[in-house]
């Protein structure tokens, strides 16, 4: 960019958008940061925080998981307070034939990841009423508490001179002959060389005020938070019948996988299911007793993997929308913060472009 200090403005701030924030002002960037509400709170604080490159995806989107769970490490020592675990999760939410060929391919690739039997899974988590008879265990996986990793990137972020305005709600994007040069707000217009928009569930409509299209939706997960108990499980259990971790105060997390159920039109129902599959899966299961439960709306792009990246024909503006944002929000900041400031795109985005949609129109 051609000024000494490029001035971005950040929409969002969740925990990509804290991401974005933190690399680019430690990138040398002016940034300021804009949120309708309270930092984080939307999809970021009802998010399962599985740290993974786990089972289901082609290679290049493992390999990219891969990068950001490394980056994961780089981002933790550089801003201690982020809450990190990692330790280890433990699979068998899948048929065995599928169970085993996901552990061969991923091991292939250099993750790693391992066949148990029941023995070895019930060593890991001993509290597991009935241990499956296979299982993957990999140690390298993590969590972090999603609001209190995205608070901790905001405060460095403005330690080292960013701007959050919050609350401070972003109306439409501003476009001058083309190019994105500020928005405006509910308080008025802001002029910026740069505008991220990480807006989760809202980027979409964001978007199309600046006429660029960003195919997605924002299904709702419902995830329950019981109240606090003593160490149950060491890791993160994924089961078929439902995910859980605990967390660092005691609580347990759930859902019947890691996304959240659907709450359909009875929320408080489908919160007493998955208390019921919890306490039938651990052993002091009738001890564990209900909080709440939350239910968040996950942005979504419309083929299911991220999409980032500079829209053509409209300079001035990078996107950033994606299903895995605690797993992917150090190398999606990164990545972003680099191309704003010096232009390199990072490859191991290439396939994941939003311009990948425009060329799929007829």
């Amino acid at each position: 960019m051609s000024s000494p200090q490029p001035h971005v403005i950040v929409i969002g701030a969740g925990i990509i958008g804290a991401s974005a924030a933190w690399h680019l002002v430690r990138g040398g960037a002016r940034v300021t940061i804009l949120e309708a509400g309270a930092p984080g709170v939307l999809a970021t604080g009802h998010s399962w925080a599985w740290i993974n490159a786990s089972w289901g995806n082609p290679e290049p989107y493992f390999r990219l998981r891969r990068r950001a769970m490394a980056e994961w490490r780089a981002l933790a020592a550089a801003v201690p307070e982020i809450p990190l675990e990692w330790s280890g999760g433990l699979l068998w939410d899948l048929p065995a034939e599928k169970l085993a060929a996901y552990a061969a391919e991923h091991a292939s690739w250099g993750y790693d990841i391992r066949l148990v039997d029941r023995a070895e899974a019930l060593r890991i988590e001993p509290a597991l009423a009935a241990p499956p008879e296979r299982a993957v265990h990999v140690a390298s996986e993590g969590a972090v508490d999603p609001l209190a990793a995205t608070l901790a990137l905001l405060r460095a972020a403005q330690a080292l001179g960013a701007e959050l305005m919050a609350p401070r709600a972003v109306l439409s994007l501003k476009r001058v002959a083309g190019r994105v040069v500020g928005v405006r707000t509910d308080a008025g217009s802001l002029t910026a060389d740069h505008v991220v928009l990480a807006a989760g569930a809202a980027t979409a409509s964001l978007a199309a005020t600046a006429d660029i299209h960003v195919p997605m939706s924002a299904p709702a997960g419902l995830l329950v938070i019981t109240r606090p108990c003593a160490r149950i499980l060491n890791g993160l259990v994924m089961a078929p019948e439902l995910h859980v971790r605990q967390r660092a105060d005691g609580s347990l997390i759930a859902g019947t996988d890691f996304g959240g159920a659907d709450p359909g039109t009875e929320p408080q129902r489908v919160a007493e299911a998955i208390m019921t599959a919890l306490r039938s899966l651990l052993t002091s299961g009738a001890e564990i007793a209900l909080d709440r439960y939350t239910v968040g709306y996950r942005p979504l792009p419309a083929d299911g993997f991220p999409a980032i990246g500079q829209p053509a024909g409209c300079p001035g503006l990078t996107i950033a929308v994606t299903h895995s944002g605690v797993t992917l929000a150090p190398i999606l900041g990164q990545a972003m913060a680099e191309e704003i400031l010096t232009g390199r795109v990072e490859p191991l985005l290439a396939p994941y472009r939003l311009d990948r949609f425009a060329a799929a129109l007829p």
